[in-house]
């Protein structure tokens, strides 16, 4: 007997992308990004040396990218605007030949019936914004509402669903801690600062969205990972909970609930890491909360009771308080070394419904890095059967979540076409489309062909 699983009717199905990884520089005058600017200093760093100049050439391919979307049967897409294509110096005046590209492909989007939801900032930083401290500057962070501020009367009239950041973690993780994000510090007081000022430029983008009394809603991408103890045994279940304060509510409570974790603030105060902030600052970010709440999930996160007393002459990091523990057996992804555990989205689905009011969300980003995917070609066509099987063990769960009431709205693939992926580059391949980097040829994969099936059925059987 074969299972049914159906989707609420108005599901979401659809992907994601970001300016930065599809774009390409293009001809509007578009700014140095702090990736463009990285390339050109630490080339070397940069998987098979190949950086962001044009990606997967979106910026001229628009068009037909679209229209395949169309053909594959998605009924959204959730893009990002390039601030430093729209000012390329990080604010004074808009660029008018940005503004019309972005017009051009918001209309194509809404002409092929495919829904266009707009992220604000993916990575992107300007150079030119950088220069003035990135988001540990409270100039940047009025820059960036400023910024936000616009594209909300440049193109509010057509997006239903706005976002003021992707997965804010990512730059304070490999910006200023784990160095794999420029401008590559090692420092967790200032990695604190850059998070609290992210939170708070989120919290300004909100603002500004109300002004507009537009109809739509605002919202944040975040990436979470379920935190599990090694153990039952109390040190173990200290330790994930304090890894969860750090990796999870450290965003997720001020987003959607405008305020911190008291517990996080008190090691935070202990370990003496707190961040610069005023009296405003906070009420600003406990009036100016989340409407909608973008899940990206990839793998779950296990902790354990530290194991070695720490060396206090190492700068301070979360894991002065905690180890990361590998569950033996596990199965993972080798191309990323990530776990794969389907049952994780179903627990933070249930997370947010039981502590975080419910709010409407979706599964944002979700997916399969593979290397060398050439190997998998048959009769001109990679036969992705491996992510096919990831996707609909993971809609299993979110298919589960939503019978027990999560209000979880879609679910959106990373990616379409296969991207850029920061150092990465093109080493792993995530799409549902191919993508020949020398002839910039797209061919619809396997998983594309099942997904097209997916959307129009509004679920699938097994």
């Amino acid at each position: 007997m074969k299972n049914i699983y159906k989707f609420p009717e108005g599901f979401w199905w659809g992907s994601a992308s970001s300016a930065e990884q599809s774009e390409g520089k293009g001809n509007t005058g578009k700014g140095k990004t702090i990736w463009d600017h990285w390339f050109e200093i630490e080339k070397n760093r940069f998987f098979d040396e190949v950086g962001p100049d044009v990606t997967s050439d979106f910026f001229n391919r628009y068009k037909e990218d679209i229209e395949l979307m169309k053909n594959l049967s998605h009924n959204s897409f959730r893009m990002s605007l390039s601030w430093a294509r729209l000012f390329p110096n990080g604010d004074g005046d808009v660029n008018e030949k940005a503004v019309e590209f972005y017009n051009n492909v918001i209309n194509t989007f809404i002409d092929n019936g495919v829904k266009p939801f707009v992220n604000l900032y993916h990575f992107d930083m300007p150079m030119a914004m950088q220069e003035k401290g990135g988001w540990e500057s409270k100039e940047v962070v009025e820059a960036y509402a400023n910024y936000a501020d616009k594209c909300f009367e440049l193109f509010g009239d057509r997006i239903e669903y706005w976002f003021t950041f992707n997965e804010p973690l990512g730059p304070v993780l490999g910006g200023y801690m784990q160095d794999f994000h420029y401008p590559n510090i090692i420092d967790f007081k200032r990695a604190a600062q850059v998070a609290f000022n992210t939170i708070l430029a989120h919290a300004k983008a909100v603002e500004k969205f109300k002004n507009h009394t537009l109809r739509s809603k605002i919202g944040i991408i975040l990436n979470l990972s379920p935190t599990y103890p090694r153990s039952s045994n109390k040190c173990d279940v200290e330790a994930a909970r304090i890894c969860d304060l750090f990796y999870n509510r450290s965003f997720l409570d001020p987003c959607v609930k405008g305020s911190f974790p008291k517990k996080l603030v008190d090691i935070l105060k202990k370990y003496e890491q707190m961040p610069v902030y005023t009296q405003v600052d906070i009420e600003t970010i406990k009036e100016n909360t989340a409407q909608i709440l973008g899940i990206n999930y990839y793998e779950p996160r296990r902790a354990k009771a530290k194991e070695n007393v720490v060396n206090p002459n190492s700068p301070f990091m979360p894991e002065w308080l905690f180890d990361p523990y590998i569950l033996p057996g596990r199965k993972f992804n080798q191309y990323r070394g990530w776990e794969i555990y389907e049952k994780g989205i179903l627990d933070l689905c249930n997370d947010v419904k039981e502590n975080y009011g419910n709010i409407e969300g979706f599964i944002s980003e979700n997916g399969m890095g593979v290397a060398d995917e050439a190997r998998f070609i048959e009769n001109g066509q990679i036969n992705d059967k491996y992510r096919i099987e990831f996707i609909k063990g993971h809609l299993k769960y979110i298919h589960k979540a939503i019978e027990e009431g999560c209000n979880i709205k879609g679910y959106h693939l990373w990616t379409f076409i296969d991207c850029w992926s920061w150092m990465n580059a093109y080493k792993n391949r995530y799409g549902l489309v191919s993508l020949d980097l020398s002839t910039q040829k797209r061919t619809v994969k396997k998983s594309g062909e099942f997904y097209k099936l997916l959307s129009e059925n509004n679920g699938f059987e097994e």
